[in-house]
């Protein structure tokens, strides 16, 4: 089974988990049982975007071997399955390599990701390394990996498998599953609960938005984190008084002091 063969997920799902932080995420994650979600040491390559939701694509790297993988010509190894996943890859998905955090050759270069952007992937991740790194800072598109190398992919790795289950930087990824990224890194959301947590997540966001910015403004934290009954009460008020028009989360499911009442101080 591959992304492309799911249901899609609704958009209002993916539209509510983009307005939440990854720390948000890992908190609703947490209280469902999701102990570590988090691609850890993985870090965005240049500054020129905010962040992505999108579905996982995923691949699979092993060693290179020289019988396998010949060494006269890099571009030529007959391994092309790094190019059928490019060319695979649709509008809103993202490519999670495998590279089994291993950063002594690149997972990719500017070619391929500059490609799998003109698709409309989302993203491009690895736990390994990519090649042309000051490239990639410019292209506004977002890429995380855990190092920066000149060395090209086949001098150790081979392309395995596309489209099944793998482990990036220490997480399970299944094909189809959410990866959220920010400036702080990725969090994989199971497939399966997203639409669980998305809404809860955008309203965890817009109340501890509002939090910080009273601790902000030298509040100190008993009664404001984790929220009071009157805190809570003065942010209703607070919200309620906003223009409805603006970019707030909406409430999803329970009212908000049911939902934030249990929330616990993890972040």
């Amino acid at each position: 089974m591959t992304a492309s063969s799911l249901a899609p997920v609704p958009p209002e799902v993916l539209a509510d988990l983009g307005r939440a932080s990854t720390a948000t995420l890992a908190t609703q994650l947490y209280r469902r049982g999701i102990r570590q979600p988090f691609l850890v040491g993985l870090s965005p390559v240049g500054s020129r975007f905010q962040g992505f939701v999108g579905v996982a694509r995923t691949m699979r790297f092993i060693p290179a071997r020289e019988d396998i993988d010949p060494m006269d010509d890099p571009y030529r190894t007959g391994n092309v399955l790094q190019w059928e996943a490019v060319e695979r890859v649709g509008p809103g998905e993202v490519i999670v390599v495998d590279s089994r955090n291993d950063i002594t050759a690149a997972s990719a270069g500017d070619m391929l990701v500059t490609r799998a952007m003109k698709r409309g992937a989302a993203a491009f991740v690895t736990d390994g390394a990519f090649r042309d790194g000051a490239a990639l800072a410019e292209l506004g598109f977002p890429v995380y990996s855990r190092a920066i190398t000149a060395t090209t992919r086949p001098a150790s790795f081979h392309v395995a498998e596309l489209d099944v289950p793998i482990g990036c930087a220490g997480v399970a990824v299944y094909p189809g599953d959410i990866l959220v990224g920010d400036r702080d890194g990725i969090i994989v959301v199971p497939r399966t609960l997203a639409p669980e947590i998305a809404g809860p997540a955008a309203e965890q966001e817009a109340l501890e938005n509002y939090l910080h910015s009273r601790v902000q403004q030298g509040e100190e934290l008993w009664g404001v984190y984790p929220p009071n009954e009157q805190t809570l009460a003065e942010y209703r008020e607070w919200r309620g008084a906003r223009d409805t028009a603006a970019a707030d989360a909406p409430v999803y499911g329970e009212s908000t002091s049911t939902s934030v009442n249990s929330m616990e101080a993890t972040r």
